[in-house]
């Protein structure tokens, strides 16, 4: 069912589609089967929506990125998108052109994820993340609300982040130019977890299987099966 108050440019749209009033679908946007797009969803061009997706209202998918001569970093990005079967995307979300979501993923009200963001499957990301560019997340990874993921961060699979959660990609603060070799955000090992209103900060590394206390500031890599709690965070025993 496509409502007649929707503008769709597109014609690929498979069987049992349903686009509610007043959303915008340009041209070259697939629509696999079974797909359920709310009001005021716009879907930009060049997208892939699998099977089974919802989009909740007023979301916008598919947004350019600008510097707007503001920024040191100059956005390098792919129009495409690709959105995996069975994915939920909840309202008010924005996802930036060159992303990557795998399928029956959760994505929360009111999250936005920047430009070269890979997200695997079966993952959370829930209500108010923000999710900075050229980052990637693996599979069965949870990111909990109000949670701020860092440009250039790597997170593996299994991996649980509390909510208000902040990483951090730049010891300079941005008082110099900008240079992927120095600018880079913390990695985060499969299964480690990461504590209510933890702090990480720029190119750390936590270990396989580690967990980061509630409140802890990381300033230093955390070794794999370690728990480190504090300010400065320190490894004060093996984890169970």
């Amino acid at each position: 069912m496509i409502s007649k108050l929707a503008i769709v440019e597109t014609n690929e749209i498979a069987h049992g589609v349903v686009i509610h009033p007043y959303a915008i679908i340009r041209q070259n946007v697939i629509l696999m089967k079974n797909v359920v797009i709310h009001p005021y969803v716009v879907i930009e061009s060049d997208i892939v929506v699998g099977e089974n997706v919802e989009i909740f209202p007023n979301t916008y998918i598919g947004k350019i990125p600008k510097g707007s001569g503001a920024t040191s970093r100059i956005p390098e990005f792919n129009k495409s998108i690709k959105i995996g079967a069975f994915c939920s995307i909840g309202p008010h979300v924005t996802i930036y052109c060159d992303v990557e979501i795998g399928h029956h993923t959760l994505i929360g009200d009111n999250a936005s994820i920047r430009e070269k963001v890979k997200i695997g499957s079966f993952c959370i990301v829930s209500r108010g993340v923000t999710i900075n560019y050229n980052t990637i997340i693996g599979n069965r990874t949870k990111i909990m609300d109000l949670s701020h993921i860092t440009g250039n961060c790597k997170i593996g699979d299994d991996v649980f982040i509390s909510t208000s959660v902040k990483t951090t990609n730049d010891n300079s603060m941005g008082k110099n130019e900008y240079d992927e070799k120095h600018i880079k955000g913390p990695e985060i090992k499969n299964g480690a977890m990461i504590g209510a209103g933890a702090n990480i900060l720029p190119n750390v590394t936590i270990g396989e299987g580690a967990i980061v206390g509630a409140s802890a500031l990381v300033t230093k890599d955390i070794s794999p099966g370690k728990l480190a709690i504090g300010i400065p965070a320190r490894e004060v025993r093996n984890v169970l």
